[in-house]
C-alpha cells in the first residue's frame, strides 16, 4: 500500500511541477480514504482532460499528454496503451483518465473534491461518499464488471456499511 502511494506522490510531484493537480482515483485512493487494504494492482490518476471522455480521440483525451509522457519516461515508465493512457514500469501500471468527466459520470463536481498536501505534493482525493458514487456509476459498466470480477460491488457494500446507507 505505502509503496504504490509513494510512487503516486513521485508522479504527482512532477505533475505539480507543470501546473497539474492530479486526482488520485481507484483502489489506491480508496485505501487512503478508508485505511483498508484493497489489493491495489495499478495507480489510477485523473488529470485535466476532454469532458467527452471516451468519445474524444485518444490523442486529445488527456490535456498536456505529451508533457505527461515526458515525465513518465523520465521516471522510468513507458507507454503501453495509448487508448487507456497506460504506462508500465516493471510490474507497475499507471493509467491516466480525464478528471473533467467526473461530474457527468458520477455526479461529483470537481470543486467539491478535497485538496490534500502530503510531503509538499498537492492532489485531489474523493471522500468516502464520493467514492461510493464513483463505484456505483462504475458498477453500471458491464465491461468493467467483467474485468474486475465484481470487485466494485464489494467496495460498494463496504462503503454503504461505512456510511450507513
Amino acid at each position: 500500500m505505502k509503496e504504490k502511494f509513494d510512487e503516486f506522490l513521485k508522479i504527482a510531484k512532477e505533475l505539480n511541477g507543470i501546473g497539474i493537480t492530479p486526482l488520485l482515483m481507484g483502489s489506491l485512493g480508496l485505501e487512503q480514504v478508508t485505511g483498508r487494504y484493497w489489493q491495489v494492482r495499478d495507480i489510477d490518476i485523473h488529470v485535466p482532460g476532454d469532458p467527452r471522455g471516451w468519445e474524444a480521440p485518444d490523442e486529445e483525451r488527456i490535456y498536456d499528454f505529451k508533457k505527461i509522457e515526458v515525465i513518465m519516461n523520465r521516471l522510468g515508465y513507458h507507454l503501453v496503451d495509448l487508448h487507456e493512457h497506460e504506462f508500465q514500469k516493471e510490474d507497475l501500471s499507471v493509467e491516466f483518465g480525464a478528471m473533467n468527466t467526473l461530474e457527468d459520470f458520477a455526479g461529483i463536481p470537481l470543486d467539491e473534491l478535497a485538496k490534500y498536501q502530503t510531503a509538499g505534493v498537492v492532489y485531489f482525493l474523493p471522500n468516502a461518499e464520493q467514492y461510493l458514487s464513483i463505484y456505483r456509476a462504475s458498477s453500471q459498466d458491464s465491461y468493467r464488471n467483467e474485468q474486475n470480477n465484481d470487485k466494485d460491488f464489494a467496495k460498494i457494500a463496504y462503503l454503504e456499511k461505512l456510511l450507513n446507507q
